[in-house]
């Protein structure tokens, strides 16, 4: 499970194991999305974000990706045992084009 938190006014890290998910900080997933921290949380409630978290096996045991999907935008973070970022990718596919419907 991901959530999201708003940070303001206090200094913590931008991820943090929470029981068996992570909490992400709002200005990280804003940060990444490209939308306002404030508007995170009710994306993430009306499912307009959503997101997969992925454990590693054999030689990545302990590290985590953590992958957050917005319109045409996926991002990807991968996450230490420590709970730090260690890599974070970005793909934007764009709109998607709409359908044509054919005529029989």
């Amino acid at each position: 499970m991901i959530a999201s938190r708003s940070a303001i006014g206090r200094r913590e890290t931008p991820i943090e194991r929470d029981g068996n998910g992570f909490t992400l900080d709002a200005a990280l997933i804003g940060e990444l999305i490209d939308v306002p921290p404030a508007d995170v949380p009710a994306l993430m409630r009306s499912k307009s974000i959503t997101c997969m978290c992925e454990s590693g096996i054999d030689s990545d045991r302990g590290t985590f990706r953590i992958n957050l999907f917005y319109h045409g935008r996926h991002v990807r973070l991968r996450i230490g045992s420590e709970d730090e970022i260690l890599q974070r990718s970005t793909i934007d596919f764009g709109e998607r084009p709409q359908r044509r419907r054919r005529s029989l």
